[in-house]
């Protein structure tokens, strides 16, 4: 059976920003960022997809273990952070239409964590809120057939894929197939059918959105709940893809396509002393990371000077 949703107005504005968004990865070839990035991002994804479950190292502390460098914390979330690398890593080796390689990513994320690490659960269970069950998740001799009718979903309905990733998000949570890590899971498989649609995915930090934005997450999660639809789930979760886009995008070392054309421009409308507020005035649209690239780029191409610091700084078309 289709898992039941709306397709309303927000989620094709949305797909359409999205679309618009790796149209722009692909302009500036954006298919994989540069190694600063990819490290960076794939730092803000496990600590932000592990600080959701409550870990309590930060980013510096994962830093560090990526690099193998010892450090101090509770073993269970220094064993999180450790199993969340090695998952992440096998990323691209998983199937993302196998259940198979479903199994085993839990048991990558949650070995040592649980004691049935890479198998469904075997016992009733409820999600708490506060003293009340808000949630109580189908039974567990149900749990594989269901999960096999959601990899039949993802992978052969005609839906759009990067939909079709949301409403797995969704209803994987739903079904709660295990014991414990179905958070994580959720976060992780999403990324990994995300993949399927274009390989920037790996290393974009939707997770970092929706750390950000927690509390509207778990309001969708339980709105979709009460409706017995994933339509407002799926809304949040291709806002925060949107938003993981956009600021991957700002963060990549690439010139803009239209960057060319807009300094030009830019330095026709400005002919005093301007500062980058009055840049991004005349330069409708952009991002502030975008404007402080356009005008390093300026000064390195000796197209401007440049006066005071901080908040204070100024530039000037030379000659002008």
């Amino acid at each position: 059976m289709k898992p039941p949703y709306e397709i309303t107005n927000t989620i094709l504005s949305l797909y359409g920003r999205i679309t618009e968004a790796l149209g722009i990865c692909k302009s500036l070839l954006l298919v994989k960022p540069e190694a600063r990035l990819r490290r960076q991002n794939r730092i803000r994804t496990i600590h932000s997809s592990l600080a959701i479950e409550g870990n309590t190292l930060g980013i510096d502390n994962i830093s560090a273990i990526l690099d193998k460098t010892p450090v101090i914390g509770p073993k269970k979330d220094i064993l999180e952070v450790k199993n969340a690398i090695a998952a992440y890593d096998k990323l691209p080796f998983f199937g993302p239409f196998s259940i198979n390689d479903f199994l085993k990513a839990h048991d990558v994320l949650m070995n040592g964590l649980v004691e049935r690490s890479g198998s469904f659960r075997n016992i009733q269970v409820g999600i708490l809120k506060g003293n009340d069950v808000s949630h109580i998740a189908p039974g567990y001799d149900r749990v594989p057939g269901l999960m096999n009718d959601l990899f039949q979903y993802v992978k052969k309905d005609s839906d759009i894929d990067i939909i079709k990733s949301c409403v797995f998000h969704y209803e994987m949570e739903f079904i709660h197939p295990f014991e414990d890590g179905n958070g994580r899971m959720g976060r992780f498989w999403q990324t990994r059918l995300l993949m399927s649609v274009n390989p920037i995915f790996e290393f974009v930090p939707v997770e970092k959105v929706i750390k950000e934005n927690q509390d509207k997450y778990y309001e969708a999660l339980e709105e979709s709940d009460s409706t017995g639809r994933s339509t407002k789930f799926i809304e949040f979760m291709l806002d925060a893809i949107n938003k993981s886009l956009r600021e991957t995008i700002d963060e990549a070392n690439v010139p803009n396509i239209d960057h060319k054309k807009r300094v030009e421009s830019a330095l026709i409308e400005l002919n005093d002393w301007f500062d980058r507020k009055d840049y991004m005035r005349v330069c409708k649209g952009i991002s502030t990371a975008t404007a402080s690239r356009d005008l390093k780029q300026m000064l390195d191409d000796e197209l401007i000077d440049i006066s005071g610091i901080g908040r204070m700084t100024k530039y000037k078309k030379k000659g002008g």
